[in-house]
């Protein structure tokens, strides 16, 4: 499948209407998202200029799990994935949240048999969920790193490595004053890439059908642990090859990647040494490419079975650690930066900034919204 990308430059605005921030309501938010390895759900209370989570769910349900091969859903993905989200149909009752956006991407999207499955969420479980576009998911995660975003940053990559797909977003912000460049971001959630305003500029986008569980099932034939990863990196490598930015020159100053996926956040972990796992210290972390390096030679050096039984992978993410580092070595070998700063947020945050924003509960210019509370997830 060939990359999904829009046409031409877009401009985000570079304030937030202060007319529009109202007091805070207390009512819960909640957030779903179900992707093609994992169906991850965050219930959340706006709490000034905080996001407070309330409670979190999240759960390998492999949804894609041969999707690659058959084009469909298979019947025990399917029923995996029903089970979790009537755990979350339960919380969201517990809570009684009203104010709700459950989403589905790059599985939902591809099979066949997706609007089928669709239906039967409805009917066994009484959840609504959303097939979004990959210029939506993109913009979301997108909005859910605004937060992170430096006051030098002039140019800025984000990076949202999937299970099915890798989305990738590149903003230049030259023109924003720099007290304002991280508003700007945030401001996306009402806009689409393709309108035009004032301020920041996307000059590309693109959506690469390779993710982590797609890139693993391409290359399980390799038995070789190293090659396999030499090969995956240099797949993905290939489906950029068109990506504006890429074929343009850049500095380094001014020049920011921001991660946000399972993948980065778990390198960080493992960079960091942590047997279980602090939110705390991984959001916002920056890695040089040295650090990150350093330990994708630790990975290989482990193989696939000391992966397994490693703590700061967890058994969970074994299986999809090395195509998610493959994803993010290629990235950082294209762009000219020697850093990545690490976001432990992602489309489940931009969808929560997105209803609060729309009720009028969003964070000043000056004081980006953070996320407080509950357990990581």
């Amino acid at each position: 499948m060939a990359p999904k990308r829009l046409g031409p430059a877009a401009v985000i605005p570079a304030t937030v209407d202060r007319a529009r921030r109202i007091a805070p309501r207390i009512e819960p938010y909640a957030a779903l998202d179900l992707g093609t390895n994992s169906c991850r759900m965050l219930i959340a209370r706006p709490d000034g200029h905080q996001v407070r989570i309330i409670d979190s769910f999240s759960k390998a349900v492999q949804l894609g799990a041969g999707l690659e091969s058959s084009g469909n859903l298979s019947r025990m993905s399917i029923r995996r994935t029903v089970q979790a989200l009537r755990v979350c149909q339960r919380k969201l009752e517990q809570h009684n949240v009203s104010k709700m956006r459950l989403v589905a991407t790059e599985a939902c999207r591809r099979a066949r048999n997706g609007n089928a499955f669709i239906s039967q969420v409805l009917r066994e479980t009484g959840l609504r969920l959303d097939v979004i576009t990959p210029e939506e998911e993109a913009r979301l995660a997108v909005v859910s790193c605004g937060p992170l975003v430096h006051a030098e940053a002039e140019q800025l990559l984000v990076v949202d490595i999937g299970g099915g797909s890798t989305e990738l977003v590149w903003i230049d912000l030259s023109q924003v004053a720099p007290e304002h460049r991280s508003a700007a971001v945030l401001s996306l959630h009402d806009c689409s890439f393709a309108n035009a305003g004032f301020g920041a500029r996307v000059v590309d986008w693109i959506s690469v059908p390779l993710g982590v569980a797609t890139l693993r099932d391409r290359f399980s034939d390799v038995q070789d642990d190293a090659g396999a990863f030499a090969l995956m990196s240099w797949y993905f490598e290939e489906n950029l090859a068109d990506f504006i930015p890429y074929a343009g020159t850049h500095r380094k100053a001014g020049f920011q990647i921001v991660g946000t996926s399972g993948t980065v956040t778990t390198v960080a972990a493992s960079h960091l040494g942590l047997r279980r796992y602090d939110r705390a210290l991984v959001d916002g972390l920056v890695l040089t490419s040295d650090e990150i390096d350093a330990v994708i030679r630790d990975y290989l050096r482990l193989g696939p079975e000391g992966r397994k039984s490693d703590g700061r992978i967890g058994r969970d993410r074994h299986m999809l650690i090395m195509p998610g580092a493959a994803i993010l070595q290629a990235l950082l070998r294209l762009w000219p930066t020697d850093r990545l700063s690490v976001a432990d947020r992602g489309l489940r945050e931009g969808l929560l900034y997105a209803q609060m924003s729309r009720d009028g509960v969003f964070p000043t210019a000056d004081r980006p919204a953070g996320m407080s509370g509950g357990k990581g997830a």
